[in-house]
């Protein structure tokens, strides 16, 4: 039995393209090119990964440095989500990057804890989870005015890790091996059945789903905040103690279109992955090196490292604080209050 049909026989259905039995090897059939566009895209996703850790870290400062630590602690959990998996992608793909050559036991674990990307899909998925759990809380404070308990948040934050590893540690474990050397990562389906179903349910759960979460709660939202909004202009001129309710109503208002632009960010950039994932269920002749996918995964890491600057932008709490962090902001400040106590 050739080598080639022996682990054809183990894993029973391969959905990566193998070449000639000449070497004994196997390699991807796009050759040379595809080998440099991955590395390429690689490197990309090592500097994304940097600046996802840096802008998530800096903003996770500036929440505790605001106090809003307390206040929104999914929003906390959703930027510690994004550090993590940003920090997976620097340390997943430079190993990737080193083209190391696995053997035995040892090289089986590094394939499963590291090549694999486990650790970047575990926070990638927690991260969506979590960006569900915020929108049901955003919907139960402002159509249902009801409060989720402190248990009630604690329980979201950690279900948001939960199942960021429990959906993808089996997933991956039954999806990846070493084979001649290689770490072959999650496409060593057993079945084309087994393929369907995988990618089916991905596409569902974390997509569909989601957005379908996203649409109904930030929709009936935004029709009870234009409704509020109505009633207080019309009692703003007679009720002056409406300030600090008005006030409120801001900081709520504020925070929701942050949200529903991060939101709108991740059904955009996502949606060129689960589309990949859909032709690849309909053609299983496509494989994870055409640059279609290469394009696609790019995107769906740049949305990562491009949610910090949406918190500095459009979060108050947040930008205040930035910008106190800037040099001259601080200089002008000074300046300033010099100049009135002065006078």
């Amino acid at each position: 039995m050739s080598e080639e049909s022996s682990v054809t026989s183990h894993y029973g259905y391969l959905s990566v393209a193998m070449t000639t039995k000449e070497d004994g090897r196997m390699q991807n059939v796009d050759g040379k090119s595809s080998a440099s566009i991955n590395f390429y895209v690689q490197c990309a996703v090592v500097v994304i990964g940097v600046v996802g850790m840096a802008g998530n870290a800096l903003i996770l400062y500036a929440l505790v440095a605001s106090k809003q630590h307390k206040k929104h602690v999914l929003i906390v959990n959703q930027n510690a989500l994004d550090l993590f998996s940003s920090f997976s992608l620097v340390v997943t793909y430079t190993a990737r990057l080193c083209n190391i050559q696995l053997s035995g036991t040892s090289g089986y674990w590094l394939c499963i804890t590291l090549l694999s990307g486990i650790f970047v899909w575990v926070g990638i998925v927690g991260s969506v989870v979590n960006l569900a759990s915020i929108t049901i809380d955003r919907y139960m404070k402002v159509v249902r005015n009801k409060q989720l308990r402190p248990w009630a948040i604690k329980s979201a934050t950690a279900f948001a890790w939960f199942a960021g590893i429990v959906s993808n540690t089996p997933y991956m474990l039954e999806t990846t091996g070493v084979i001649n050397g290689k770490c072959y990562r999650w496409i060593l389906y057993k079945s084309h059945a087994a393929k369907i179903f995988s990618l089916t349910w991905y596409i569902v759960a974390y997509y569909i789903v989601i957005l379908a979460i996203f649409i109904y709660c930030y929709g009936r939202i935004l029709i009870v905040i234009r409704h509020q909004a109505t009633v207080m202009a019309s009692h703003s001129h007679s009720h002056e103690s409406n300030t600090s309710h008005i006030q409120s109503h801001r900081i709520q208002t504020n925070v929701i279109k942050t949200m529903i632009l991060v939101s709108a960010f991740y059904a955009i950039a996502w949606l060129p992955v689960y589309l990949y994932y859909a032709f690849i269920m309909i053609e299983p002749n496509l494989t994870y090196a055409s640059s279609f996918w290469y394009a696609s995964i790019f995107i769906s890491f740049f949305y990562t490292s491009a949610n910090p600057f949406i918190y500095a932008t459009k979060f108050d709490p947040v930008r205040r604080i930035l910008r106190g962090m800037i040099p001259w902001k601080k200089n002008t400040s000074s300046v300033q209050s010099t100049g009135t106590h002065i006078s």
